[in-house]
């Protein structure tokens, strides 16, 4: 291990407990150990990841938020009193490990419930609405401080809490917080006065307009995350530790609308002089440690930076916090093993949050500790398997019902959370596999197949394992996509994976019937306008091809956002031309990954033309069409992003499989999750 980061492994303490290291699991959902969204009970899968992260030097382990009021059937956390039993059982294992572990208690979402399309359907029929109540309670759910429109949609607005449900809520959070003491639990976490969640609703003035003892003065917006730490502490003692999960900064300029880094803006949320007497006052009222970050739901890519945000994004902020409280405080959002160990030596923060890595990774602090980074497969930031919650303009939370229910998987890792269908089972019949391809997916199938015990041999036609991640990475900003392709590039040569490069299959003929896996890709589809030969298809942008200073990018899905993103950092003038009316209108991309490109800019002024058809390519200039009529825009470049074609080199046969882009257009997860697949299949 690196001497520097020789302040992480340090011992520290949240009141009278001690941490063994400054390595701490911030809370993921999908990581519950009662469940996620479906009838509480002690979650195995869950246990198995919180253990798995205590086994590989995780000081403090905490698991996926915990509704004491369930969503779904409307169960109150506190009344199960066999899974608490059941913890009971487990905890000696985990302690085990020298971790400690603390369970999320959550008041729930309330204007930030994320609402689906099926959702905004029963809540506005009232036959449905009545017979949905005993599963989902939509009306209970949403309430917030105050009426105020929900995150996702304007079809399912949030009432306002009533004092009596304030009340039971409070009782419900000390009940269950003597539970968690009694199965043996280290102490719990309060969530949360962060990301705009129920409880911070309560706490910020854009959304609480109440005029009782819960709204107007801090001492009143803060008081239900108050009443609540002083609740359980009177239930369970005061030397249980309760931590608060805590949003420094909300980052907030109105409902559904951010403030990307540097922007200069009007806070309409937490701002620091508010953070600093409010984290005294919440101090002050029992809370034992203070979990950070910055953001609300409507400034999600704080709490949730994707791969656009600046690494250690939210430090600062907790730096700057310090020395108004004696608690300790923990940091997370695109955290850095360097620059946490640098303040935690400064005695600028006490604890160092990671939630994504260890998804991607389960392993990975141990590797840091042995030295062996070059075995960290890498979190790249992307959310579409943890945490892809998707919304764009005309829809709701436009998720699959599988990802909403199982989330804290990974793109990247397809056995994450997965391990009853994806895990690696020896064959008996070893077999010589030909894979047709060396991109991601060719490289995952050989991978899994040669951990199995096949012999894969993969055939690449160019002098390079990658194939379109080379172009998909090269980004200035992805950096952590780069390291997922040394990573793949790695295990090939770690394997003795046999790779025939210069190898352009064009007939299976050779293989004589063997085994093949088709991994081929796609190719860009082309839109057949005048001047199309005047454009730069986007896989050449991005290999190296020059453009001039006005550069049109025709096409606003994710593909296209970014590539103008990076024009932007670059120096360029992007103008993006969508013919969609909104950018990134697709599912499996996260709102806080679409919206901080949206908002990013809006904030930069980059034109971006919705609604709009690309009719011409000139020469120094595009022309468009809209219901408007016909514009002409100046441009020097024009790129084209729209859309890909799949290229397989045979469609089906015998003993022929096809996997990524060459059996349908996805994404990373899509391509990974279907090779490793068919790879066991064999």
């Amino acid at each position: 291990m690196k001497k520097e980061l020789e302040p992480l492994l340090t011992p520290w303490k949240i009141r009278n407990l001690e941490i063994k290291n400054r390595i701490v699991l911030t809370s993921m959902g999908g990581t519950d150990l009662f469940g996620w969204m479906e009838k509480n009970h002690f979650d195995k899968e869950g246990a198995k990841f919180i253990l798995e992260v205590a086994k590989n030097n995780c000081g403090l382990v905490l698991p996926g938020c915990q509704p004491v009021y369930n969503p779904m059937f409307g169960q109150w956390l506190y009344r199960n009193k066999k899974m608490f039993n059941d913890l009971k059982k487990w905890m000696p294992e985990f302690h085990k490990t020298g971790a400690k572990l603390f369970i999320q208690l959550t008041a729930g979402f309330g204007r930030s419930f994320t609402v689906s399309s099926m959702m905004e359907m029963l809540y506005n029929n009232k036959v449905l609405n009545f017979l949905a109540k005993p599963v989902m309670n939509l009306d209970k759910i949403t309430a917030s401080a105050s009426p105020s429109p929900n995150r996702w949609s304007d079809r399912l607005p949030s009432r306002e809490m009533t004092k009596k449900e304030i009340e039971f809520f409070i009782q419900a959070f000390a009940k269950s917080a003597k539970l968690c003491k009694e199965a043996g639990v280290d102490g719990v976490e309060i969530h949360a006065v962060h990301e705009g969640y129920l409880l911070d609703q309560f706490t910020l003035k854009y959304v609480n307009k109440r005029t009782d003892e819960y709204g107007g003065s801090l001492e009143n917006r803060y008081r239900f995350a108050i009443e609540i730490v002083k609740a359980i502490k009177k239930e369970c003692g005061e030397d249980f530790p309760v931590s608060l999960r805590y949003s420094v900064v909300s980052k907030t300029k109105g409902f559904r609308e951010g403030a990307v880094p540097g922007e200069e803006y009007v806070e309409v949320g937490r701002d620091f002089e508010e953070s600093k007497k409010a984290a005294k006052l919440l101090e002050e009222a029992g809370y034992d440690m203070l979990n950070c970050d910055n953001g609300t739901y409507d400034a999600w890519y704080w709490a949730h930076p994707p791969i656009y945000m600046p690494e250690n994004c939210n430090l600062s902020y907790v730096e700057e916090l310090k020395p108004y409280v004696n608690v300790p405080l923990v940091a997370a959002g695109r955290m850095t093993l360097e620059a946490g160990a640098k303040s935690v030596k400064e005695g600028k923060l006490d604890g160092v949050g990671f939630a994504r890595n260890f998804l991607a990774d389960p392993e990975w602090f141990t590797k840091v500790l042995n030295d062996e980074e070059k075995e960290i497969r890498p979190c790249i930031l992307c959310h579409n398997g943890c945490f892809n919650m998707c919304h764009y303009k005309g829809v709701p939370n436009d998720q699959a019902l599988s990802d909403s229910l199982h989330l804290a998987r990974c793109a990247v890792n397809a056995e994450m959370m997965q391990w009853k269908k994806h895990k690696i089972v020896p064959t008996k019949h070893p077999k010589t596999v030909h894979i047709v391809g060396g991109g991601i997916g060719g490289m995952e199938a050989a991978r899994v197949l040669k951990l199995r015990g096949h012999r894969p041999i993969i055939y690449e036609k160019s002098d390079k394992l990658g194939g379109t991640f080379i172009p998909a990475s090269s980004e200035s900003y992805k950096g952590k996509l780069r390291e997922l392709l040394n990573w793949y590039r790695y295990q090939m040569e770690k394997l003795a994976i046999e790779v025939k490069y210069h190898s352009e299959i064009k007939s299976l003929d050779a293989f004589k019937g063997e085994l093949v896996i088709i991994a081929t890709g796609s190719k860009a589809r082309i839109l057949n306008v005048p001047g199309k030969e005047r454009m730069i298809e986007a896989c050449d942008y991005l290999n190296g091809k020059e453009v001039g200073k006005t550069v049109a990018v025709i096409g606003g899905g994710l593909t296209g956002s970014e590539i103008a993103y990076e024009l932007e950092l670059q120096g360029k003038k992007p103008i993006i031309i969508e013919m969609k009316d909104d950018l990134i209108a697709q599912k499996g991309v996260c709102l806080a990954n679409s919206s901080y490109l949206r908002e990013y800019f809006a904030y930069k002024k980059v034109p971006v033309y919705l609604s709009t058809k690309l009719k011409e390519v000139k020469d120094g200039s595009i022309i468009v069409t809209s219901e408007k009529g016909d514009e002409e825009i100046k441009v020097d470049s024009v790129i084209s992003s729209t859309g890909y074609i799949p290229t397989p080199l045979v469609n089906k046969g015998k003993n022929v499989y096809l996997v990524g882009d060459c059996l349908q257009v996805g994404n990373l997860r899509s391509v990974i999750w279907r090779a490793y697949e068919v790879a066991m299949k064999i």
